[in-house]
């Protein structure tokens, strides 16, 4: 019996579908963002462009690192995730990935990043990197997510280990300047997720997160949102204190800075979805021409 040309296409097609919702699992755009403020950080700390062979080795295991960690919370949070219309239709709640499969495709990329990290950059940006994912596991999605309004806060450490990563990969330790990365990204973070839950309130109120917009109310939160812009754009400034920089960074974060303040008050002004989805959009712009501004300020006062 002839074989039809077409079972082979149908396979091919399949395939492709599962890679792409196990791509999709690990959340790839949360992890272009965190892998953006990962090589400033290297750059800064090394004071000049660190070696090409570093670079992507830090990236891959940062990649794999962060992937495991989304892997995992999309496996934690697969119930809630069917509850909110944003979420609905990820790999696990429509069932294009089984939830078993998952939770051993995260762990896999885990330790994967584990050992790569330790084999060719060192093990305090392996242990960093770890650290980061039980942090998020443990501390943000399991505890404090379904029961503070203050999750985020707290819980958004987890994003700010990367530049720790990225330091620690390039000197062995983590400086002053590393911390001050570190809480550019921890400060920053409120704000921009809670622009995000703005306009997604009703979804995580119907999945029964206590997010700070859903339990306080959206007045609350916009101003939430402005103070934490202002402590943001002084915590940027700061960094001047502990790293002499140059004119191309201050000049970024004083304009970056007051454009950020200024969308925050509005949103207060004008609390609205569309004015909230806006406001997270320019933070993540916000944060990728700031961590750009650190590298190319450095790179060009570098001997």
């Amino acid at each position: 019996m002839p074989i039809s040309p077409a079972l082979p296409a149908s396979a091919g097609r399949r395939a492709a579908t599962t890679a792409r919702a196990y791509f999709l699992l690990t959340k790839p755009r949360v992890i272009e963002l965190l892998l953006v403020t990962t090589v400033p950080a290297m750059v800064l700390a090394a004071g000049k462009l660190p070696s090409l062979w570093l670079i992507l080795a830090v990236l891959l295991g940062g990649a794999f690192a962060a992937g495991g960690a989304n892997t995992i919370n999309c496996w934690i949070e697969r119930d809630r995730d069917q509850m909110m219309r944003r979420t609905h239709a990820r790999p696990l709640p429509s069932g294009a990935i089984k939830p078993r499969d998952a939770l051993v495709f995260g762990l896999v990329l885990e330790a994967a990043a584990f050992v790569w990290l330790w084999a060719t950059v060192n093990p305090l940006a392996a242990a960093l990197a770890v650290s980061a994912m039980l942090f998020y596991v443990f501390v943000y999605t399991i505890w404090l997510k379904p029961r503070s309004p203050q999750n985020i806060v707290i819980g958004g450490a987890a994003g700010a280990v990367p530049v720790l990563v990225g330091w620690a990969a390039v000197t062995g330790r983590l400086d002053a300047p590393a911390w001050v990365l570190f809480a550019i990204v921890f400060c920053w973070t409120p704000p921009h997720f809670w622009a995000l839950a703005l306009r997604y309130r009703d979804d995580y109120a119907a999945a029964g997160i206590p997010m700070l917009p859903v339990a306080r109310g959206v007045a609350v939160a916009a101003r939430h949102i402005a103070v934490y812009a202002v402590i943001v754009v002084a915590v940027t400034l700061s960094l001047l204190w502990f790293r002499e920089m140059g004119p191309v960074y201050v000049v970024t974060a004083l304009v970056l800075g007051t454009a950020f303040i200024a969308r925050a008050v509005h949103l207060v002004r004008e609390t609205t979805p569309a004015r909230a989805i806006q406001l997270f959009a320019f933070s993540n712009t916000y944060l990728a021409l700031l961590f750009a501004a650190i590298a190319l300020d450095t790179l060009l006062r570098a001997p």
